[in-house]
């Protein structure tokens, strides 16, 4: 039984329930999304595996799960990310956002969502049971699949992608001003 940590506004943990129990009633609790980039400055983007409990056959950012309780977030987003793509690289805490959506199934994802960026190169060795898909793409690229098939993506990644989009154009001035 995978129980996730549920918490307040603030991120603090103020207890832990069985995940799909979290799921099925809109209780607010602790996940991570992880965004990959390559040299090219191309994201890593995956279809989700048809089997999954929701979000089937969408595509969405390079990984996203849940720490188990008492797991620090960054080493649940590495363990994940080996788990799900068969890779590691360092990750980097980017920001973070609340979300909640409704699936079709009578499922629900409240998350107080973390956010990671990574850079990697090589081989990737997907798990088929996580990822039926994976590509990368520009940023340009993914702006125009989501304006003619937003449908084709997951909720968390049409919310997270403003906000990384403006966290990297954040970045980038910063190491602008500093140089």
């Amino acid at each position: 039984m995978t129980e996730v940590v549920l918490v307040n506004e603030q991120d603090e943990a103020v207890g832990t329930m069985e995940k799909m129990e979290a799921h099925r009633k809109p209780h607010l609790h602790r996940a991570f999304s992880i965004f990959i980039f390559n040299n090219q400055n191309e994201m890593l983007l995956q279809r989700r595996a048809l089997s999954k409990y929701h979000s089937g056959g969408l595509w969405t950012n390079a990984c996203c799960s849940h720490p188990f309780p008492d797991e620090a977030i960054t080493d649940a987003a590495i363990r994940r990310l080996k788990e799900e793509l068969g890779v590691y690289t360092p990750l980097e805490k980017a920001f973070h956002f609340i979300y909640q959506a409704e699936f079709d199934n009578g499922l629900y994802e409240h998350e107080f969502d973390h956010v990671f960026i990574g850079s990697y190169n090589g081989m990737l060795h997907p798990n088929p049971e996580e990822v039926a898909d994976y590509c990368f793409k520009s940023m340009q690229e993914i702006r125009n699949d989501l304006e003619l098939s937003p449908e084709k993506f997951t909720p968390w990644f049409k919310i997270a992608l403003p906000y990384l989009e403006a966290y990297m154009q954040a970045k980038i001035a910063e190491e602008n001003m500093a140089a």
